[in-house]
């Protein structure tokens, strides 16, 4: 099987995605727990665990992100220790 896109998108997408996987699960907890620096304002949204399962559904594409990236990375990998020439 043949890589779709370069190692280098491929492992610039890992690293984001893994990035983007920790900082919306804190985000998204802070929602969770109702935590005030998230939900003391006037203008902070009411529900809590509504916004929560939002952060949460985008930590999900970020997961499929990250095994799709990952996965281009590793073909990468492969495709170079059988000797192939990169152009």
């Amino acid at each position: 099987m043949k890589p779709v896109v370069s190692a280098l998108n491929a492992w610039t997408c890992v690293v984001v995605s893994v990035f983007a996987i920790i900082i919306l699960s804190i985000i998204g907890s802070l929602f969770k727990a109702n935590h005030h620096s998230m939900m003391g304002s006037t203008d902070d949204p009411k529900d809590g665990a509504a916004v929560a399962g939002a952060v949460f559904g985008a930590v999900a594409v970020y997961g499929a992100f990250l095994i799709f990236c990952a996965s281009q990375g590793l073909l990468h990998i492969r495709e170079s220790r059988r000797g192939a020439i990169s152009l």
